[in-house]
């Protein structure tokens, strides 16, 4: 699934969610539920390995593991 950049109506912040394309999350900070999809810029050539590398570090940090390889299960779990 891919990363979106998600905008609070409630409390006015911006967040990032590992989330399915039809999905809005609710807001980590606040709770609330009225929030928008924002447009994403796109990544820059030769710089996916970091980003995914990012994503994967902020999934993990969220207990979301679906994206990595059993292999690469094992060392992040550890």
């Amino acid at each position: 699934m891919p990363i979106y950049d998600f905008h609070c109506l409630s409390c006015d912040r911006i967040f990032e969610r590992i989330a399915r394309a039809d999905a809005l999350p609710p807001c980590p900070h606040c709770g609330a539920e009225q929030v928008e999809k924002l447009v994403s810029m796109p990544a820059a050539p030769g710089k996916s390995a970091g980003i995914i590398a990012s994503a994967r570090k902020q999934a993990a940090k969220e207990g979301h593991f679906s994206n990595y390889s059993k292999t690469d299960r094992a060392r992040v779990k550890g």
